[in-house]
């Protein structure tokens, strides 16, 4: 069941294009990942499918609510994670908690127990009097989780969930959100971490410049653009032309990144070694969604 559609959304602000007629759907009880660089018109199409921002041209339904005419009903169903930190510095933890609950009508003593369990969730229950200004960045990122779900929502929307985070605080976000899917609660993760979108996300979408460039599968779409394994060649200027010249004479897929010459869909019985004079400078790995973001993406800076 298709629980998330947007039909040919845009987004415009004045003379830019944040997001250019973009159709999307999220199945029920998947985690859906939304991939791309800075400035790719991620957050304007959050910021559309959680009602905070109107679209210029397009239609969006949630839970087969049309979006415009339902906006109260869908934002109750929905648990929102923002980029950045909203959190009331003037209160504590646990009223931060008990007084986001009132924006759903909530009873006061039934939101004190959930956000009670909501910081046990997140082992922020020893902090539950502390005031914002006393918790660490990773501790105010696993607060606005726990926030996301004082409604218990059925969809989350989370904008770069783990961004600032330590590898321990990083894993323990992880497993939260694994056992909430299990759990059957669907998941849109806005990332630019590659390895996040490979663990949690059953599909992604890479978008660039407003648009989406291609959704799938993440193996599938590191199978198709890359193959199962990438060769890296260190080159100097003078090796550069040479290999280069070689690897279109034996028709190989490469991209070649100045310093560096990355070779795509190898076969087993291939090898590309003998192209530069050191073997050492010849590196052989397993291909990942980082690699596919860089082949539709680029790897130079947009600004």
């Amino acid at each position: 069941m298709v629980i998330i559609k947007a039909k040919n959304l845009t987004k415009k602000f004045k003379d830019l294009l944040a997001v250019d007629d973009v159709n999307l759907e999220v199945e029920e009880g998947e985690c859906f990942g939304l991939l791309g660089p800075n400035g790719a018109g991620k957050t304007s199409l959050i910021r559309m499918i959680t009602a905070v921002s109107p679209p210029t041209k397009g239609d969006i339904w949630v839970l087969d609510s049309d979006l415009r005419a339902h906006s109260q009903q869908v934002k109750a169903v929905l648990g929102v994670v923002p980029q950045h930190d909203n959190l009331d510095p003037d209160l504590t933890v646990l009223q931060n908690l008990v007084t986001f609950a009132r924006y759903f009508d909530i009873p006061k003593d039934e939101a004190r127990q959930r956000s009670l369990g909501v910081l046990s969730l997140f082992q922020l229950e020893d902090k539950r009097n502390s005031h914002i200004r006393e918790l660490s960045g990773g501790m105010k990122r696993r607060l606005l989780i726990a926030r996301s779900l004082i409604n218990t929502p059925k969809i989350m929307i989370l904008d770069e969930p783990t961004i600032g985070l330590d590898p321990q605080t990083k894993y323990l976000v992880w497993r939260k959100l694994t056992e909430l899917k299990s759990q059957g609660v669907t998941q849109l993760i806005c990332t630019q971490n590659m390895e996040e979108a490979t663990v949690l996300c059953d599909r992604v979408a890479i978008m660039h410049q407003g648009k989406i460039l291609s959704l799938g599968v993440p193996r599938e779409l590191i199978s198709r653009y890359v193959g199962g394994e990438v060769w890296e060649i260190e080159v100097d200027s003078d090796e550069r032309d040479r290999t280069v010249k070689e690897l279109e004479s034996r028709a190989l897929d490469f991209e070649d990144a100045g310093g560096k010459v990355y070779v795509f869909h190898v076969g087993a019985d291939e090898s590309v070694t003998g192209l530069v004079s050191f073997p050492e400078k010849v590196r052989r790995r397993s291909a990942t969604l980082e690699d596919v973001f860089f082949r539709l993406t680029g790897r130079s800076l947009a600004e």
